[in-house]
């Protein structure tokens, strides 16, 4: 492959999963400036470019489309060596995955526990739920329903929650019902399906109105522009919490109800192993779940915090 990197071919992908540069940066947890210049020498090192971008989107062109499947290949393959020579030097570490949230404490709280090593391919709750299924995950942050949880023979604990805020144009910064809002649904349910689960269940139970959509606006500048066009509060994403509102644009706190999102850690019921429990225990002991159990807090019916 030349002079290209594994560590671009990660960036390359977190940057195709995000279509924000910005929001891959958040994920990966470097600088945008970097990730920027890592892209462009991936694009010149393979003589060809992966994104048209400009302002307002990044889309793939026809040729970082195509090679997407075989730079996700070549990632895969050298996690799965890594993980074959831990296996064979006898000191396989805990396999951690995540969608876009860690604990802000993470390094703290694993301080009393060895050899966990964070995966860096980011993907969607769905997809890291069925990683850890499938054993090439032994734990996972994520979004997860019970329902969930039983058909792929998972445990669960709360690792932390996200209250979401809704985005509007103007300056008024007032708190909004949840039922004077919109919530965006993406019609491409491979990338958004835990997202367009909770949204349409949030949008029956308190009268926010759906806008779908299909250009996975859900994030990033794109979330943005549809924002303005819509001119109307709509509800952000766990995965745009961190992101600031664009200067033309207001956060306003929503209430009646309080919507909640849970991230969970999840493993294999039949994993006993002690270097497993031991992650669990450190990472989940003493999470603040008070939130979620005031009155006035709003959590998917079959979201595993929910009170009955």
């Amino acid at each position: 492959m030349g002079g290209v990197e594994l560590r671009q071919l990660r960036y390359f992908l977190a940057v195709a999963e995000e279509l924000n540069f910005r929001s891959a940066a958040e994920s990966l947890r470097i600088a945008g400036p970097s990730l920027s210049q890592q892209i462009k020498a991936l694009e010149r090192d393979l003589g060809v470019r992966l994104f048209d971008r400009d302002r307002r989107s990044v889309k793939l062109t026809p040729v970082g489309a195509a090679l997407l499947a075989q730079a996700k290949q070549v990632v895969e393959g050298a996690e799965e060596l890594h993980r074959t020579a831990a296996l064979l030097s006898g000191a396989a570490p805990v396999r951690l995955g995540y969608v876009n949230w860690l604990p802000p404490d993470l390094e703290r709280r694993l301080s009393a526990v060895s050899r966990v090593h964070v995966d860096t391919w980011v993907a969607p709750s769905h997809a890291q739920a069925a990683r850890v299924a499938d054993h090439s995950l032994d734990l996972a942050v994520c979004w997860i329903q019970r329902a969930d949880l039983e058909r792929r023979g998972l445990n669960a604990r709360l690792l932390g929650m996200d209250r979401l805020y809704a985005v509007a144009a103007g300056e008024d910064d007032a708190p909004i019902a949840a039922a004077d809002t919109c919530v965006l649904l993406d019609r491409d349910e491979t990338s958004w399906a835990s997202w367009n689960v909770f949204a349409r269940e949030l949008c029956e139970a308190t009268g926010a109105k759906p806008v779908r959509i299909a250009n996975g606006g859900i994030t990033g500048s794109a979330f943005f522009d549809h924002v303005r066009r819509i001119r109307r509060p709509v509800v952000n994403s766990p995965k745009g919490q961190t992101t600031p509102p664009a200067p033309d644009l207001t956060r306003r706190e929503v209430v009646d109800p309080k919507i909640y999102w849970t991230w969970s850690l999840v493993w294999r019921r039949d994993d006993q192993r002690p270097s497993v429990l031991a992650a669990v225990e450190a990472l989940a002991t003493g999470v603040d779940d008070r939130a979620l159990r005031a009155p006035d807090a709003w959590l998917p019916a079959d979201d595993p915090y929910r009170l009955p």
